[in-house]
Formats: structure tokens, sequence, C-alpha cells
């Protein structure tokens, strides 16, 4: 079982060229018949809406989700979950959040159409150097 309280893929860190730094207590990893020893942690920088953070995760293979933010992440922001509205609420440097589904999805689809944006750009260059 992963008991990190802060995970980040793989593949997130490759993708990014994250800079990755020894764990400072290894462990194993052992899902069905892999196992797998944590021996990375990187830092994140986080950013949904007006919020933004740099938070040390454990690097490690996950497909469902590119960063993991378990229970103790929220506790140590001692959040609110607002089952109702799916809204979170925390502090943070002194500064109170209120986090939505729809500001996720803001972002989402911001990064989203960036990334066209820059590929549109990037390929008009390469077609016109040729």
């Amino acid at each position: 079982m992963w008991i990190a309280d802060r995970a980040v893929s793989v593949g997130l860190v490759e993708k990014l060229n994250l800079h990755v730094i020894p764990h400072s207590k290894l462990y194993k990893l052992q899902w069905l018949t892999m196992e797998l020893i944590v021996n990375q942690q990187v830092k994140v920088e986080l950013s949904v809406g007006i919020y933004k953070d740099k938070i040390l995760c454990d690097v490690g293979p996950m497909e469902t989700c590119h960063v993991l933010l378990r229970r103790p992440w929220k506790f140590f922001k001692n959040s609110m979950h607002n089952d109702h509205t799916n809204e979170i609420t925390f502090t943070h440097e002194k500064k109170n959040y209120a986090l939505t589904t729809s500001q996720v999805l803001d972002d989402q689809i911001r990064l989203k159409q960036k990334i066209k944006t820059e590929k549109i750009t990037s390929s008009s260059r390469t077609k016109g150097s040729v």
C-alpha cells in the first residue's frame, strides 16, 4: 500500500523535466504482484485559481492522475469539504481559499487551449523554416 501523503506520477516528472531529489525515508510500494521502492521526491508547483503552493511529493507510477493529495494534506491545511457544493475551503499563508470543481475545470480548459495554441505556433514556425 502506498502511504505517501502527496504523490506525483513518474510521467509528470518526466514531461515537465522536474528535478528529483533522494527520498529521506525509503519505503516499499506493493500493488498486487508488483513491488517498487519509493526512493525519489520532487517539489511540484501547484495552482488552482488564485491558490498557489509548492508541495514536496513522492514519485511513483500512477495512471489515474498526475498529482495525488491525500487526507493528511487536507488535515494539514485544515480544509473543510462541503459535500453539497463540492467546495473545499482552507487557509494557506494566512489567506482563505475556496476551491470548486468549476475552478479546476476552468484551469484545465485554459491549459488545454494554451497547449493547443503553442502546438499551432510551433507547427507554423517549423513549416515556415523548411
